[in-house]
């Protein structure tokens, strides 16, 4: 009989554990904060790769010179692509409150508005979805936003003022449409102006890269009149060191001009 009733029990336990719908929506409600990008061991390949070339060319000084190179071309791409990747986030986003709004002002309910997060771009779904499952369960939409907003610093800024409106329409009885379509405005002038000031950039950019560059130009020059500037690099500590100074110097120097030219432009 016991043997029975616990039976019965673990039956009734295992129908009542949700499915993945109901699994999917409650785990919405408390994402797991992203702890930023994340090391991978492949992600160092180019660096090693440009350590053994320059190991080849130009000895243990090259191998150190190289992986230098190596590593600030790929942090200048992966910070290039970052910068894009945001800028692409926020014009979803902006969409998607534009939508929003627009619902609002047709008549619809907030939770209806928000629950249409599904014919948004997947980084605007990815970002207000935990809010519209606030919603629906008749959660605190303010707090769902920041929960989406936490390990986002490239969106967080966003989604806190959208939190902090959505929280003044409700204390307050403010029309709920107005404050968004105040908000979706501000996101999408901070996305074009800082699209048009990168492209303003585009020629200070250049001159830096041809500032980098003029150092390899004057080795090439040094070896055309055959005054031999690699085998000096190549040969002797001081021939390293010097190799390897120089490359340092020349990637604080890109760093440097790039740092000024980020800060630029609006975040």
């Amino acid at each position: 009989m016991v043997t029975l009733l616990a039976a019965v029990a673990l039956a009734a336990a295992v129908s009542c554990v949700p499915g993945p719908v109901a699994g999917a929506r409650l785990a919405a409600l408390w994402p797991t904060p992203s702890s930023g990008p994340r090391w991978r061991p492949w992600a160092a390949g180019p660096v090693v790769v440009g350590g053994v070339f320059g190991l080849v060319l130009a000895g243990p000084g090259g191998a150190l010179a190289g992986a230098l190179v190596a590593f600030t071309v790929r942090r200048r791409h992966r910070r290039a692509r970052a910068t894009s990747e945001a800028a692409r986030i926020a014009d979803q986003l902006a969409s998607a409150v534009g939508r929003i709004t627009d619902e609002l002002r047709a008549g619809s309910h907030p939770a209806a508005a928000l629950n249409g997060v599904h014919a948004d771009g997947p980084h605007a779904r990815e970002l207000l979805a935990p809010a519209a499952v606030a919603a629906q369960l008749g959660d605190g939409v303010p707090p769902a936003l920041r929960r989406s907003a936490a390990g986002r610093p490239d969106v967080a800024a966003d989604l806190d003022r959208l939190a902090s409106v959505w929280s003044l329409a409700e204390r307050h009885g403010i029309p709920l449409a107005d404050l968004l379509a105040g908000a979706q405005a501000d996101i999408r002038w901070r996305v074009q102006f800082g699209n048009t000031v990168r492209s303003q950039l585009a020629g200070p950019r250049a001159t830096a890269a041809v500032l980098t560059a003029l150092p390899v130009l004057g080795l090439g020059l040094g070896q055309l009149i055959g005054a031999d500037p690699v085998a000096v690099l190549r040969g002797g500590v001081l021939g390293q060191a010097m190799l390897v100074s120089g490359v340092v110097l020349a990637a604080a120097g890109t760093a440097w001009s790039d740092q000024i030219l980020r800060a630029a432009v609006p975040r």
